[in-house]
């Protein structure tokens, strides 16, 4: 079928070349043999049969890949799904594409037969049909989302070992393979994702090789088909086959490669193998392309003769490659570092061939040069904003790589590499990277025109303009504010959120954001190599005075709520501090002024217009423990698991209980970003994946060794478990652990868990099913009706809470979410809860809603603790997703206390009053994109850090 709709648009150039090679050829024949007799003629000229398509195929290796010549003359869609209704948006603000500038029209959008019709103003009454009509209020429109890194289908959620079809491991250089023989239609990550407003995504193969194959651009709207060819957008005209139709424009194809860590692990290499297998294919693939342009030259020059008994070269392993050679091909490659760019720009100059994109590119901001330098195009580069140092290459990366990359004129894109970044929330790293100096075209343009543009699809999607593609995301907010999400998601004029649960958000959401400047910072991470100093700037235990103060968060004493003691005073106030506590604070600098004397020692800082609020605490991850945590040689280790074998004697035999303040590492990078984003007090648990935990510790982020004065807060914090479904031994058996554990606390083991029966010691149970928790809540009655004493239970995770919210309320369990907006990652958070505009409350609210109280953890990749750590930086963000999300139930200060107050309550910290962190940032507070952080005040180091 769908060869049959293009067909009606065939290349003309393409089909008239053919014909005149054919026509010249023949020409050259006769004129070169007019002498010969007839019979001398046949003896010396054998012309094959099929002398028309060999010529027409020659003609075809030329060709490089085009939309129809009239292709915008289209009426419809190729995609168009008969019945569906024209669509009008009015009343919006339209964001076009346009990277130049921030094209925002103010405008209507009309939709039909899958196409955008029209953009700017459109009267209803002019279209004479049965159109759907949404009033977007002035709400953000933009063209949908386009993800060119993504795992979707091919690693479905949720993980199961059946389903992980995205490495192949046998053979490091495999073009052969394709991702569309592996999309999984049964993706838990399609509805997910669109939710985010994704409406394309590049589908790769994994990292696992040099060469991983095939790559495929696929639109998440499930077809009528319900098939996966049926998703794909504009795919080669033959699936199966190498040949192309010089009847027909030529489509991009994709391959995907990778450099560095990935291959030379999986295949026990370096990368001196890595960069001779990429060389040995393509040297395979140049004697192809070799003897094929061999081939059409004697063709093309009628010598016939000379090709007797000879078919057209080729071979179908090696297909894609040469056609890779020809230009036909967008490589899109996974590297890290400058000696990795350096070895694949080398190779595409060797080769000559283009380079699409560099993904992950985290050190790609270094070396802009080195970039531009690639064969015949600089090429685009796809990463993270935050997503870092979890492995050795991505140790250097910088939040402000895309703003510094965006600076010297290289393409920007951000991807999510989803599951790793779950691509439902890719507009936000779009976001991050805003908030960190790149400006707001750019940003935008960088999950949708500059994307389209890579791909080589800007002709249908990435713009809203009219004869494209009629993808569209309305928004409930500006598309880079903080918590930004969809109201409606539409791909081919059909809307895929059904039905819609858009947060109410205020007016004022939808302004252009102020953010921070960040300029020092920028030309630091260069400087520096990637590694600048994180240290602060000055700390003094003198007098520091705050002033242009507008908003002052305090812990109540008695309540541990929050207040803002300058709530009800009108102007901005002053907070002075010595010794690191706070001395004044008034919005009457009268008040102030005893402690404001003229002292050239003082050291005064403008907030303009900012906050100070309490400093936040984070859990559950293993920040403090690590610096990279795929590089065991910089970890702490993981701890045994008893239950799985027995612990040598000399580490305690069943009496063995790890404690994280034994292994605490001060000064990492993930720490010290945190303590520089807020973040002042971590709590880890010991690394494990397993039963036991152990015991975690408290400690601030700002200290540099554990003898430092207020570097240890507590010793011991709680006693960590985790109950999860593993195979062996099975959940029922890890329970039965527990319970024997509790009820009978003997041996050397037996003190910690008599702390937890005896109500003084808090027991953190990890687990995120809700049949598991079910299990705790109801063993926590168990022993308590047992022992005569109330519990302290905390559930960490909890992907399925929200199904026992009640439950939990009544059992006064709270829950460290973890991550904060759950996903069904892993079977046991299957019955997640998205969240607006999926559902209409998030976990969170559900759980506050019945008096649960809650913690976040951070956002992160897999559901082990030691991937997280770079996440930390960004709680005080989740905490304002949160407010954003469901403001009637979590307002400012119960954000704010979801990662602050709510945690130490949870993990038993005994924090005398008076003794908490204050943070101060400028321009705005911590719960959004305007604030950053400019000082840290430690009452207990008696210190004030200013950056």
């Amino acid at each position: 079928m769908d060869k049959q709709r293009v067909s009606k648009t065939r290349g003309v150039t393409v089909q008239f070349l053919a014909g005149l090679l054919t026509l010249s050829a023949l020409v050259s024949i006769f004129q070169s043999h007019a002498s010969f007799t007839a019979s001398e003629r046949v003896k010396h000229v054998q012309i094959p049969l099929n002398a028309e398509d060999i010529l027409g195929r020659c003609a075809a290796l030329g060709v490089t890949p085009s939309p129809p010549a009239n292709f915008y003359e289209r009426t419809q869609s190729d995609r168009f799904e008969p019945g569906t209704k024209p669509l009008l948006i009015r009343n919006a603000t339209l964001w076009t594409g346009r990277q130049d500038v921030l094209d925002a029209v103010a405008g209507d959008l009309y939709l039909d037969q899958g196409i955008i019709q029209a953009v700017g103003q459109v009267s209803v009454e002019t279209l004479g049909r049965d159109v759907t009509v949404i009033d977007a209020n002035g709400a953000w429109v933009t063209p949908g989302i386009i993800d060119v890194h993504s795992h979707l289908a091919v690693e479905p959620l949720p993980a199961l070992e059946g389903a992980m079809d995205g490495n192949s491991l046998r053979g490091i250089a495999q073009p052969w393979l394709r991702s569309i023989d592996a999309l999984n239609m049964h993706d838990e990550g399609y509805k997910h994702s669109i939710a985010g407003g994704i409406t394309t995504s590049l589908i790769l193969p994994g990292s696992a090789n040099a060469i991983g194959g095939q790559a495929f651009v696929m639109k998440l709207r499930t077809t009528k088909e319900r098939s996966p060819t049926s998703m794909l957008v504009e795919p080669p005209y033959s699936l199966n086959g190498s040949d192309a139709d010089p009847s027909l424009p030529l489509r991009w194809r994709y391959m995907k490669h990778a450099c560095g860590e990935n291959p030379s692990r999986v295949y026990a290499g370096t990368r001196m193998d890595t960069a001779w297998a990429f060389r040995s294919a393509y040297g395979r693939a140049r004697q192809i392309k070799v003897a094929q342009d061999d081939y059409c030259a004697k063709a093309t020059a009628g010598e016939w003769n000379a090709l007797s008994g000879q078919t057209f070269p080729e071979d179908l392993q090696w297909e894609a490659l040469v056609d890779v050679l020809r230009g036909r091909v967008k490589v899109n490659t996974h590297c890290y570092e400058a000696v990795d760019f350096d070895d694949f720009v080398r190779l595409s100059n060797e080769f000559k061939f283009p380079v699409a994109a560099f993904h992950h590119a985290h050190e790609a901001y270094l070396v802009p040069e080195l970039l531009k330098s690639a064969y015949g195009q600089t090429p685009a580069i796809a990463m993270f904003s935050t997503f870092s140092r979890y492995k050795r290459e991505a140790y250097r990366h910088s939040e402000y790589a895309p703003r510094i990359l965006a600076e010297q004129g290289i393409p920007v894109i951000m991807k999510s590499d989803h599951p790793a970044i779950q691509s439902r929330f890719l507009v936000n790293e779009a976001g991050y990277a805003h908030y960190y100096g790149l400006p707001e075209n750019i940003a935008l343009a960088s999950v949708t025109s500059t994307p389209a543009v890579t791909l080589g699809l800007d002709h249908r999607i990435g713009f809203l303009k009219e004869g494209y593609d009629a993808d569209v995301v309305i928004w409930d907010s500006h598309p880079l504010a903080l918590g930004a999400a969809p109201a409606q998601v539409i791909i081919d004029g059909i809307a895929q959120i059904k039905p819609s649960y858009p947060a109410v958000k205020p007016k004022s959401s939808q302004r252009v954001l102020h953010t921070p400047k960040w300029d020092k910072e920028a030309k630091a991470a260069v400087d520096y190599d990637g590694l600048p100093p994180l240290g602060p700037a000055q700390s003094t235990k003198g007098v520091v005075v705050f002033t242009n103060v507008s908003s002052n968060w305090v812990k109540d004493r008695e309540s541990s709520d929050l207040a803002d003691l300058f709530a009800s005073t009108e102007g901005p106030g002053a907070v002075v501090v010595r010794g690191g506590r706070v001395v004044c604070s008034s919005t009457l600098y009268d008040q102030c002024a005893p402690y404001i004397a003229a002292n050239a020692e003082n050291v005064h800082v403008d907030l303009r217009g900012g906050s100070l609020q309490p400093g936040l605490i984070t859990t559950g991850s293993s920040i403090g423990l690590q610096e990279i945590a795929m590089e065991m040689s910089t970890t702490d280790g993981v701890a045994f698991d008893p239950l799985a074998a027995d612990v040598p004697s000399i580490a305690g035999g069943v009496g063995y209980m790890p404690r994280a303040v034994d292994g605490l590492q001060f000064g990492s990078r993930d720490a010290m970003l945190a303590y520089r984003h807020g973040v002042t007090l971590a709590v880890s648990a010991p690394i494990h994946s397993s039963f036991l935990g152990g015991l975690s510790a408290a400690f601030s982020l700002g200290s540099m060794h554990k003898l430092e004065e207020g570097a240890v807060v507590q010793d011991i914090a709680a006693l960590h478990v985790k109950l999860a479904p593993q195979g062996a031994p099975s959940v029922s058996t890890q329970v039965a652990t527990l319970r024997h554990l509790l009820l009978n606390p003997v041996g050397e083991i037996g003190p910690y868990f008599q702390l937890v029966t005896n109500g003084t010691l808090p027991l953190v149970v990890e687990a995120d099913s809700a049949d598991i928790i079910a299990t705790v809540i109801q063993l926590k009655r168990d022993v308590e009706s047992e022992m005569g004493v109330l519990l302290r239970v905390t559930i960490s995770g909890g992907g399925e809470s929200h199904v026992l919210a009640k439950e939990l309320g009544e059992a006064s369990v709270g829950v460290i979410l973890k991550p904060p907006r759950p996903y069904p990652l892993q079977w046991d958070h299957r019955r997640y809860l998205p969240g607006p505009p999926a559902s209409a409350d998030s976990t969170i609210a559900t759980l506050l809603r019945h008096s649960v109280t809650v913690a976040l953890g951070p956002q992160g990749v897999t559901n082990e603790d030691s991937m997280y750590t770079w996440a930390v930086r960004n709680l005080r963000f989740d905490a304002a997703w949160a407010h954003l999300e469901a403001p009637d139930v979590v307002d400012k200060a119960s954000a704010a206390a979801l990662v602050s107050s709510n945690a130490a309550k949870l993990l038993g910290l005994n924090i005398p009053s008076g003794d908490e962190d204050l943070v101060a940032t400028v321009g705005g507070d911590l719960l959004s994109f305007e604030g950053k952080v400019m000082a840290v005040i430690s009452p207990r180091r008696g210190t004030v850090d200013i950056f």
